[in-house]
């Protein structure tokens, strides 16, 4: 089991998921996904490696509300966001390394929708990285670790509280921002209150029935369209 969980461990180093880790190694998810969680809380136990930086795109802050005594500024603000906002973090690995992570969270209603990493590069990759990372969107912007860590932490508090969990793998990344314990600075939801913006994996009609028993009629969503598959 020693030699399987080192395996597990340099995987997930690479930025691997639980189900690719399992795909490759050949093994049920439910033998991983333990070990992920083990190696998750062994790192949680040693003090943090040194920030090197947090980043977030422009228009962040669209539809929410900000407690003003932050002083958060939003570079680019806009007008036209469904919620989506992406977060990056990096820490020191090593001499001239880094350990890299990032968070995709709907801050309107579902919270932590998707994570990618760590994985470790250099100040050559990590910039290359990172307009991949946030090619999406108009641009990107500098913030404070607190700021990161409010919008993921607070996101996925946000949609706890509306009968969503986060993405399976954000128990095992979580530890790459910072501790928090709220109540959040920002108040999630579009202007308040939740708007569901359909994704291409998502059950649209479960994620509806469940925010009319929590919430009543007390919701907006929008369904997309998903192209077609040639």
């Amino acid at each position: 089991m020693t030699e399987l969980k080192n395996q597990v461990r340099e995987l997930r180093g690479q930025g691997k998921s639980p189900k690719e880790i399992a795909r490759e190694l050949g093994v049920k998810p439910s033998i991983v996904a333990p070990l992920v969680r083990s190696i998750a809380a062994e790192a949680a136990t040693d003090a943090a490696p040194a920030l090197v930086g947090a980043w977030v795109n422009t228009g962040w802050s669209a539809g929410l509300s900000i407690d003003p005594a932050r002083g958060w500024q939003d570079e680019a603000p806009v007008t036209d966001s469904i919620g989506l906002v992406s977060v990056l973090v990096a820490r020191k690995h090593g001499f001239d390394r880094m350990s890299v992570c990032g968070y995709l969270a709907d801050v309107y209603c579902l919270g932590v929708k998707n994570t990618h990493g760590p994985v470790i590069m250099d100040e050559r990759e990590f910039r290359a990285f990172r307009e991949y990372f946030f090619s999406d969107y108009p641009s990107w912007q500098e913030v404070p670790l607190d700021l990161a860590v409010q919008i993921v932490y607070g996101s996925a508090d946000y949609a706890s509280g509306l009968g969503f969990d986060p993405h399976e793998d954000f128990e095992g990344v979580k530890s790459h921002l910072a501790d928090w314990e709220g109540p959040s600075a920002i108040t999630f939801g579009r202007d308040g209150k939740p708007y569901y913006v359909s994704g291409p994996y998502d059950d649209a009609s479960k994620v509806i029935r469940r925010l009319q028993r929590v919430v009543g009629d007390e919701f907006d969503y929008m369904i997309l369209e998903t192209p077609e598959e040639d």
